[in-house]
């Protein structure tokens, strides 16, 4: 199993304007950690920091510590690629490669990072696919333009590649807002399989769906547009949803503001 993610006086900026402020918390391995809160207050800038996507927007800047065990993910010598190869990541909406083929958007990722062999890649492929749970719906379509797939199947496609590079870390940034119900389910159940092998961190605007998937929820807040968003409150799941101490995290849960 993976290391734990130690957030430290975790900032982030676009520009002038500070986003997110002195963020401390840690990510435990093998579970499902949830990021809830309004639009707008730094879920997904605080995700996209944890694999240095962040600093990819002109102008944008983090400062603070994210260690990954003993290894400084912001260490002047620390590689952003390879940050990334060792916690992935899977956006919003599925983007699969349209023209390519469902095995080559699965190993694209492994292909950038060395040479495989034809059986390799196959092996690492119907392993990432499987614990994408798309494994029987598409293994007779190896060969079919990714981006012929329904959305759900684009989704768990992408969430495929995600995991043939073996990443230990997986961030999801509201992986199923695009998706039907029933895609969502299935999106919900891969992340449940997911965590007996991978750390996953998903940001969700759902607040029943953190509460079905995940085994830890961070609420974030920004309070006004002048202020950074806060990490609020960070507790096990089934105590933030049920007992949390900080009044705006109860607010929010019982619906009564965003």
């Amino acid at each position: 199993m993976s290391e734990s993610l130690d957030i430290k006086g975790l900032s982030a900026w676009y520009g002038a304007d500070r986003i997110l402020a002195d963020v401390d918390m840690t990510i435990r391995p093998g579970a499902v950690t949830a990021i809830i809160g309004p639009s707008g207050c730094g879920k997904s800038t605080l995700l996209r920091c944890l694999n240095r996507m962040h600093e990819e927007v002109p102008g944008a800047r983090a400062t603070g510590s994210v260690m990954f065990g003993d290894w400084d993910l912001y260490a002047p010598d620390s590689d952003p690629t390879d940050v990334r190869y060792h916690i992935g990541m899977v956006f919003q909406r599925p983007n699969p490669f349209p023209t390519m083929t469902v095995l080559d958007n699965v190993v694209a990722g492994l292909k950038l990072r060395g040479s495989y062999d034809r059986s390799t890649l196959l092996d690492r492929a119907e392993a990432a696919m499987r614990q994408a749970g798309i494994w029987e719906e598409l293994k007779d379509r190896l060969n079919k333009p990714g981006g012929r797939l329904s959305g759900g199947q684009q989704q768990r496609l992408c969430i495929a590649r995600a995991l043939a590079v073996e990443p230990q870390v997986l961030l999801m940034d509201e992986p199923a807002s695009a998706l039907d119900p029933i895609s969502t389910q299935q999106i919900e159940d891969t992340v449940k399989e997911l965590k007996d092998t991978v750390t996953v961190v998903i940001v969700t605007h759902n607040m029943q769906q953190a509460a079905r998937i995940s085994d830890y929820t961070a609420f974030m807040l920004r309070e006004s547009h002048d202020k950074p968003s806060q990490l609020v409150e960070y507790d096990e799941t089934r105590l933030m949803f049920t007992k949390p101490t900080d009044p705006r995290t109860e607010a929010y849960i019982t619906g009564r503001f965003g």
